[in-house]
């Protein structure tokens, strides 16, 4: 047996029996706002009424010490499905508006949960806080890196109190997870994966997409630019934009890569990073890689994430996504511990706390450390997931031969060519020729830690960012 498959058999027992135990992913200064006592009610707005406000709409009608003062979105009709959502949990109307300012003009709205599609996040936040108000931010944080950045600088500045959509944050099985491998008892930890397997088929188009009547196109489009659009579905779809959206890789990978690198223990946008993938399997609308994988170079410590959007077997029959840890003394896999045989150990135990509780309950004390997201974490999470579609943009078309020998040449950790093996497999499996339809192979790009930006490489920095349409601004520093 070769020592891939040895490596694959393992991990697939490891996998198997893990699969039961895991959580699935769900300008006034702070001292001129007066604390909200323990009896009051925090007056909150939901900024967005699609999935991910509709569950917001349902967690935050069922607390009782919450208030849902507003509800925001450009398409009124989605606005009233979770006005009926609220109400039918038997909580008063909440006042509906398509311009969230509005919202922030109101000095009795405490905060709000911000969950637009991904180009709003930065500026909806940030304007948020300006106007007195604490954020909740839904994943990924931002559209770019930079504006990621300026949420955080925004919420120091302010004082606000301003937590990151990442749910598994408040896993107390997880988190007992981590601390385990922060006290050394995994041994030293190297590797870390984040899988996420998921079929999505073509969007269609490229064609003429009719703005329902319902949606004010230009509030919708805020900080984007206001084109015609040729996708088929005017929602939801906007995830496959590179305008609006962040690809696969920013939609659900973020989860897992955020695990992934709070386990490790790193900080920051690591030494380098490389990707490759490419949209096969139709020709459609969509500009986002539908297959992906991006390796996070961290020194001593890699990241390797897989994104697959064509039908796959899973990683492991019985387990469809995961983060998995490996370390000389064991491996974590979800919540469960394994010994290097692949056999379980035990499983972590702690509950799973509602993670917009968590963020009211920090609202309340006006303690940073309340929360188990902050910004700064959600941001750097979101930025590993730019700088990997940063690297599959600036790439170029290879044979798989070609691509396995530049990653190859790279000298990274020995488990990228292993996986680079199974994507090519995968891609067959779909019948994709990569003769006929190559893959991309994306530019090696160098960090610079201290500017959160690349080695000399003005064309990868210039992704970093986006031009804003006026008055969608998302602001400098020193604007903050």
């Amino acid at each position: 047996m070769s020592i891939i498959t040895r490596r694959r058999f393992l991990e697939d027992s490891i996998l198997a029996t893990a699969a039961a135990a895991v959580v699935p992913p769900s300008l006034m200064a702070v001292d001129e706002k007066k604390p909200i006592g323990p009896n009051e009610k925090v007056t909150v707005a939901i900024l967005g009424c699609g999935i991910r406000g509709k569950q917001h709409a349902k967690e935050l009608a069922n607390m009782a010490d919450c208030d849902i003062a507003y509800i925001c979105d450009p398409d009124t009709d989605r606005m009233a499905e979770v006005s009926k959502i609220i109400v039918e949990q038997k909580r008063p109307a909440p006042k509906q508006v398509q311009d969230l300012r509005k919202i922030n003009d109101d000095k009795t709205v405490d905060a709000v949960f911000i969950a637009t599609c991904n180009h709003w996040h930065a500026l909806a936040a940030i304007w948020a806080m300006q106007a007195g108000k604490d954020a909740y931010v839904e994943k990924p944080v931002s559209h770019n890196v930079v504006e990621g950045r300026r949420i955080v600088q925004a919420a120091r500045k302010t004082g606000r109190i301003c937590q990151g959509g990442t749910q598994n944050r408040s896993n107390a099985a997880m988190a007992a997870a981590v601390d385990y491998m922060r006290a050394g008892k995994l041994g030293e930890v190297k590797l870390a994966r984040s899988i996420v397997y998921g079929k999505r088929g073509s969007i269609g188009g490229p064609g003429m997409c009719e703005i329902p009547a319902s949606v004010d196109y230009d509030l919708w489009a805020g900080p984007a630019p206001k084109v015609a659009l040729t996708r088929s579905k005017f929602h939801y779809d906007w995830h496959w934009k590179w305008d609006t959206g962040n690809g696969e890789l920013g939609n659900n990978n973020i989860h897992s890569l955020d695990i992934c690198r709070w386990g490790l223990g790193v900080t920051g946008l690591g030494r380098s990073v490389v990707s490759f993938g490419g949209r096969f399997g139709y020709t459609d609308a969509g500009e986002t890689p539908n297959t992906q994988v991006c390796v996070f170079d961290f020194g001593d410590k890699t990241i390797i994430s897989e994104t697959r959007g064509l039908k796959s077997e899973p990683f492991n029959p019985n387990f469809k996504g995961a983060w998995i840890f490996y370390g000389t003394e064991g491996i974590i896999s979800g919540t469960s511990l394994f010994d290097l045989k692949g056999e379980l150990v035990r499983t972590f135990e702690g509950k799973m706390e509602s993670h917009p509780a968590n963020f009211l309950k920090a609202v309340r004390s006006r303690k940073r450390e309340d929360l188990t997201a902050d910004i700064l974490e959600g941001h750097q999470s979101t930025a590993l997931c730019h700088i990997g579609n940063i690297s599959w943009r600036l790439g170029q078309t290879s044979s798989p031969a070609e691509a396995r020998d530049e990653l190859k040449l790279l000298k990274l950790n020995d488990n990228v060519l292993e996986t680079f093996d199974r994507t090519a497999q995968h891609l067959r499996d779909n019948e994709v020729d990569l003769k006929q339809t190559k893959l991309t192979l994306g530019q090696v790009l160098h960090i610079d830690a201290d500017r959160e930006a690349f080695v000399k490489n003005p064309k990868a920095d210039a992704l970093l960012s986006r031009e804003y349409r006026k008055p969608f601004i998302v602001p400098a520093e020193s604007e903050l």
